[in-house]
């Protein structure tokens, strides 16, 4: 019997009960104190030293057996998104305007399910830290419970995480040495000037001009400044100013976000965004004032321990279910923090033909369970021998 059926006959059934419990209670970023309150109570039912808290809601489980002095860490996301979800599920969420709809849900329960079979059968000689970690979807998550002491509290020698994927194969593994997902940053830009009457132009200095053509110069940067091999976005999603048509407002606001590939590149192109914007208000003669968000971070699995964990998969579920080189995102992960620090590694498992993750109709494909839990399970036994 595979590794995964062991998992799937050991495990299935609580896992099917934590996965239908979070996808019914959905919680936003930084509000998921029930669903801590809830991974706290299962890994201190299955002998886990649990640790609450961490980065506002994050949880650690520690567990440890045998002599061995080596400790990895196996991370999850917990957090909702704020989107209403279409699809009539058994389980559908019962918060209006709050949805898993990224299979944060089922990475939870892929860990917890991990967890239990760990604890029962403790193939593993060393330390086991699972990591649930609240706000990836704002990229606040793992900078929150780094700045928190995990690191330093939990000392570990590398750590692993997993995000299922719509569009590539169903229970497929895919794993990446090198960069695989990009750094966003989330700006707004403040354009500040003299309202006035629609009817008197001339009275004004209009900040809805000056954005408009601010709006049209970022997207030079691209087109303009990187190079035709990198891969680079700009995006301004939020255009906001005024409320009537015969009022010129007195300010306007632009929300934009960057995705960049190498960490050189988001520099230029950051840059880039700062000189095209003071060029643009002194050229408006409008004041002008950037909140820059939380820095971003391009996501870098280290390349050795990617070949090992490959090399883990491949025994697991077979050479030809894990593909390596697989594909990289321009999407981002807030993973990307924990690897600025320590050896990491970050997969990805196929939820086959779905909607993609954040579409009101996504949904996660629980066959991915067992693999997930089974992967995670792998990774342990061999690392902590």
């Amino acid at each position: 019997m595979s590794t995964v059926e062991i998992i799937k006959n050991s495990v299935l059934s609580s896992m099917n009960a934590h996965f239908e419990h979070l996808h019914r209670n959905p919680e936003l970023s930084f509000e998921e104190s029930q669903t801590a309150a809830y991974i706290a109570e299962k890994l201190k039912s299955y002998g886990y030293e649990v640790f609450e808290n961490i980065g506002k809601t994050g949880v650690v489980g520690k567990l440890s057996h045998g002599d061995g002095k080596m400790a990895i860490g196996l991370r999850a996301n917990t957090d909702a998104l704020p989107i209403e979800e279409k699809i009539d599920l058994p389980y559908k969420s019962q918060v209006a305007g709050k949805a898993h709809l990224c299979g944060h849900d089922a990475h939870t329960t892929m860990l917890l399910g991990a967890a239990e079979y760990l604890a029962k059968h403790k193939p593993f000689n060393g330390t086991i830290y699972l990591i649930f970690q609240p706000a990836e979807e704002i990229m606040g998550g793992a900078v929150a419970m780094l700045n928190d002491g995990l690191l330093e509290k939990f000392p570990m020698d590398a750590i692993f995480g997993l995000h299922n994927m719509p569009s590539l194969e169903l229970g497929k593994l895919y794993l990446t040495g090198g960069a695989i997902m990009a750094a966003v940053d989330n700006w707004e830009i403040k354009l500040t000037g003299v309202g006035s009457h629609g009817s008197m132009p001339e009275k004004s200095i209009d900040p809805v001009v000056a954005g408009a053509a601010l709006v049209m110069s970022l997207q030079t940067i691209v087109s303009r400044n990187v190079a035709a091999k990198d891969a680079a976005v700009v995006t301004v999603g939020a255009f906001l100013a005024g409320q009537a048509g015969n009022v010129i407002p007195q300010e306007a606001i632009l929300r934009l976000s960057t995705r960049t590939s190498r960490p050189e590149m988001r520099e230029h192109v950051l840059n880039r965004i700062r000189a095209i914007t003071a060029a643009t208000a002194a050229a408006y003669e409008v004041q002008y004032e950037i909140q820059e968000g939380q820095p971003g971070a391009v996501l870098v699995n280290d390349t050795e321990h990617t070949e090992r964990v490959c090399g883990i998969a491949q025994q697991l579920l077979g050479a030809e279910n894990v593909v390596n080189p697989g594909p990289t995102f321009m999407g981002s992960e807030d993973f990307a923090f924990y690897a600025q620090k320590i050896p990491a590694v970050y997969a990805f498992i196929g939820n086959g033909n779905t909607p993609m993750v954040h579409h009101p109709e996504y949904v996660f494909n629980r066959e991915n369970l067992s693999v997930g839990a089974a992967y995670w399970v792998a990774l342990a036994e061999s690392y902590l021998k």
